[in-house]
């Protein structure tokens, strides 16, 4: 090599993202029944303070703490290991998943700050690069600053935001305020996970990889103008604990039972022929070990519908509980912000808090 090469063109030889990491995106998730046990388990003292509108008591998307009565601030953290290989749109992918959270509250975001671990002597520094760029792109995209954060070298690779929105406390939108008799409106398709596991194997291919990226980088915008609709009741947005956990989450919060009809789910190309094939990952496994006791399947859903069902989604879709009367409205709002595959899959009911599967 020549010694006045500079130190930025050198290019070591770099593994794959997804092989440094024992599992990928919001797939590793602690399990919802381990994280419950943890959580449990800490013996925090409860405090009380009148301006935190959510804190932990519902499994919410974010914390909400109210200004005044206009504004509150939306507060959140979120960061994974690799889904992908490619390190941009890993950075892609962490990011949205990221500001999710706020618009999960109908929220805005306002900043973000990076959340950064990287194996410094594994990776090629030009590649760490392309994730941190990643990332930067969505907050340019979401109309927001990346301003600043914190790295460690650490043994695998981590990338993620802490996310900070504003939103009008009269207009806020928890996981815990559905309604009987609410219909219940998924604004993205399922089956990431089956697709990140198709990735691993080397079964995925361009048109299967794009359209996981296209659904994984897509903001979920619609949540702030969601919020402003009084037919809203509930907004949370489908990540690792798949459908049927924050499904789960709905009907724990209101104290009502979530009833899905199987048949209408919306579902990313190629996903049911891989499930059909067993291609799945083990969070899948873990989410129905942690919750199934809640859920009640009807005798047609298949194994590869139950594993559609848990499969853990990464930057997945708003769930949105609405009443019968603000559906074409929320469909509407999903469609001008380019969410084709938004559709109802369900309601609520009164009824024990578990969720029903038609």
């Amino acid at each position: 090599m020549n010694a006045t090469t500079p130190q930025s063109t050198i290019t070591l030889a770099s593994p794959r993202l997804t092989s440094l990491s024992h599992g990928g995106g919001c797939g590793c998730k602690i399990a919802p029944g381990v994280l419950s046990e943890l959580l449990a388990k800490s013996n925090l003292p409860k405090q009380f303070f009148p301006d935190l509108l959510v804190g932990t008591e519902t499994a919410d998307d974010a914390a909400v703490y109210k200004i005044n009565d206009e504004q509150a601030i939306v507060a959140t953290t979120d960061f994974f290991m690799p889904i992908v290989d490619d390190p941009y749109d890993f950075g892609r992918i962490a990011a949205t998943n990221a500001l999710s959270d706020i618009y999960a509250m109908g929220g805005t975001p306002l900043m973000a700050l990076a959340i950064v671990g990287m194996p410094i002597n594994v990776l090629p520094h030009d590649v760490i690069a392309k994730i941190l760029e990643g990332g930067e792109s969505v907050c340019r995209d979401a109309g927001i600053p990346l301003a600043g954060g914190h790295s460690i070298d650490s043994v695998e690779p981590i990338y993620g935001l802490v996310g900070i929105g504003i939103v009008n406390p009269k207009q806020m939108k928890r996981n815990a305020d559905a309604r009987a008799d609410d219909v219940l409106i998924l604004g993205k398709p399922l089956g990431v996970g089956i697709l990140s596991a198709a990735l691993k194997k080397n079964l995925l291919d361009d048109a299967g990889y794009r359209a996981m990226v296209d659904a994984t980088t897509k903001l979920n915008r619609p949540g702030a103008e969601l919020a402003k609709l009084e037919g809203v009741h509930a907004l949370t947005d489908v990540t690792g604990f798949g459908l049927l956990g924050h499904g789960l989450e709905l009907a724990r919060g209101a104290q009502l039972s979530a009833r899905i009809d199987s048949s209408k789910l919306p579902v990313l190309p190629g996903v049911q022929a891989f499930a059909d094939q067993g291609v799945i990952t083990g969070a899948s496994g873990r989410n129905w070990a942690s919750y199934g006791e809640n859920i009640q399947l009807a005798s047609s859903v298949s194994s590869a519908q139950k594993a559609l069902l848990t499969d853990p989604q990464t930057s997945g879709g708003l769930l949105v509980s609405c009443s019968s009367d603000a559906v074409e409205q929320v469909l509407k709002v999903f469609a001008d912000s380019g969410f084709a595959d938004a559709a109802v899959i369900g309601y609520m009911e009164a009824g024990e808090a578990k969720v029903f599967i038609d």
